[in-house]
């Protein structure tokens, strides 16, 4: 009898007393700057959590129309065709990524560089095609940060060169990531990931355990496991750059890829793979193409005299070199 009382006092209970929902990890994907994003977050109200996934998702989309130079609607594309000519007002979210892009090339000496577009439009990928030797002639001089004229007081832009393209690829994806944990912030989040491609953002650590964040082997094949280092990390951004996101083989041998030196207009060499550990994503995008530019010996000396910043380079010759905040893993 007590069994079967004790029986219907738990089903009044659960009836008029719900058990608080258990929270557990949410997982969502989608697309965006034309890389894959992956999010993944503790949470404990799963119709709640797709909203917030849309609003994260939303948020790349929207910076995406006001940043990308590609079609004629965008603000950036709109800076690009007046901008040498005239004064133009700059929206607050592209102002951001304007002066933390201009921050990013004084510090490196100019091996960031937005301008580095002013080449970079003559190169298709897709096509194999690459500037001429005339057309590299004639646009090269327009490469240079400081054409990029940045007025805080009135938010405007102006090109000193009429030829400046600028081109925000190498830096716009780690502020939207930025964004994207700002807003699971706002929401309560405590614990997240948060991936465009190659830039990535952990909120907190996973539930008492660090993330493993895996660091991709620039040569890889379709092998199962194909990172070469594992790393466990908590509360950081990672931004990696590499020789093999976009790139063809030339007909000498030669891997044409994104990463363009602002010095010569060419694709660089001597460097597979830079990725970079620091407090924010807009930050590590921003080092991690100008580490690259800058190869080992530059890029090391760089981040070593940085605070809050740590790099792995896999070199040409797929030796991994670590900056000094970062013990290299033994060898057997």
């Amino acid at each position: 009898m007590r069994t079967i009382l004790r029986c219907i006092v738990v089903v009044f209970y659960c009836a008029y007393f719900p058990l608080t929902q258990a929270a557990e990890w949410q997982h969502f994907t989608s697309t965006a700057m034309t890389t894959k994003l992956d999010l993944e977050f503790w949470f404990e109200d799963q119709k709640k959590a797709k909203e917030l996934s849309l609003r994260v998702f939303g948020e790349f989309d929207r910076i995406e129309a006001v940043m990308t130079r590609y079609g004629d609607t965008s603000e950036l594309s709109t800076i690009n065709r007046l901008a040498g000519r005239q004064t133009l007002p700059v929206s607050s979210d592209l102002f951001k990524v304007l002066q933390s892009s201009q921050q990013v090339s004084a510090l490196s000496e100019g091996a960031f560089d937005m301008t580095f577009a002013s080449v970079g439009y003559l190169y298709d990928f897709r096509q194999r095609q690459v500037p001429t030797n005339l057309e590299m002639k004639q646009k090269k001089k327009a490469i240079d940060y400081r054409h990029v004229q940045l007025n805080g007081k009135t938010q405007t832009v102006h090109f000193t060169h009429p030829n400046v393209k600028i081109d925000l690829g190498g830096i716009a994806k780690g502020y939207a990531v930025d964004q994207g944990i700002q807003i699971l912030k706002q929401a309560g989040v405590q614990f997240a990931r948060l991936s465009a491609g190659g830039d990535m953002r952990l909120l907190g650590d996973k539930k008492g355990k660090p993330w493993i964040v895996g660091i991709k082997d620039p040569r890889a094949t379709l092998k199962k496991n194909n990172n070469v280092v594992a790393l466990p990390l908590s509360e950081v951004s990672i931004s990696t750059s590499g020789d093999y996101e976009r790139f063809f083989i030339d007909d000498n041998g030669e891997r044409i890829h994104h990463i363009i030196s602002p010095k010569t207009g060419r694709s660089v060499s001597g460097v597979q793979s830079v990725s970079v550990i620091g407090p924010d994503t807009m930050t590590t995008d921003g080092l991690s193409t100008a580490i690259f530019v800058l190869g080992v010996k530059k890029g090391l000396a760089l981040v070593n005299r940085l605070e809050d910043i740590d790099v792995i380079i896999i070199d040409a010759h797929r030796q991994l070199h670590f900056s000094e905040g970062l013990m290299s893993p033994a060898h057997p």
